[in-house]
């Protein structure tokens, strides 16, 4: 079984649309290792209500953090210290999509980044959204990744920005498993009509 880890070249690019995806795509587990305020309405729940499959199982938190910050403040504030070996990995016979917290080296303690999280058989999919400055946000992440032996693809979120996307499908030489456009909304259709469309690319 497969293990995918989301992460996005910043926040809000579109992570949870994308594990949401990918998790209706393989009808896979689902795991937010941590989360960072919207403890209400979190990233957790945003997914189950977008998708259809009835296999999936939605994991807890490890962490689950009051204030929405970077994880080593938002622990901070609720005084506690994140330890990278109380972020155990969920056991599950199927495929199981894991969603980060903003970027690859966002804080969760004086010496851990969220790169710390991604084991070595994990796939990495990174989530590139056009803005100024995505580009060296997209090759800083994706070749990081890459030195560190990581298998990695790419999926593009928002509108097309063709030389964008040709310059970095020409530096980083990783696949991209799709686009999802910007969409008017998501609900269980817009993600299973995605699912369908990325199934053969993952």
């Amino acid at each position: 079984m497969t293990k995918y880890f989301i992460t996005g070249i910043s926040t809000e690019v579109g992570k949870t649309v994308a594990s949401a995806i990918i998790t209706e795509a393989l009808q896979a587990d689902y795991w937010k290792p941590i989360q960072s305020g919207d403890l209400e309405y979190s990233d957790t729940h945003k997914v189950e209500k977008l998708i259809s499959n009835s296999k999936t199982v939605f994991h807890p938190n490890s962490y689950a953090l009051q204030t929405p910050m970077s994880p080593h403040a938002s622990a901070e504030i609720d005084g506690i210290t994140i330890e990278i070996d109380k972020i155990k990995e969920p056991t599950t016979k199927n495929h199981l999509v894991i969603e980060g917290a903003g970027g690859l080296l966002v804080p969760l303690n004086d010496k851990d980044t969220l790169l710390d999280v991604i084991k070595t058989d994990y796939k990495v999919i990174v989530v590139s959204r056009h803005y100024l400055g995505s580009i060296n946000h997209t090759l800083l992440t994706v070749n990081l990744l890459k030195e560190k032996g990581f298998d990695v693809s790419l999926i593009f979120s928002g509108n097309e920005h063709k030389t964008t996307e040709d310059i970095i499908k020409k530096m980083t030489g990783v696949p991209v498993i799709g686009r999802i456009e910007e969409e008017p909304y998501f609900d269980k259709n817009v993600i299973k009509e995605y699912a369908e469309l990325f199934k053969d690319n993952l």
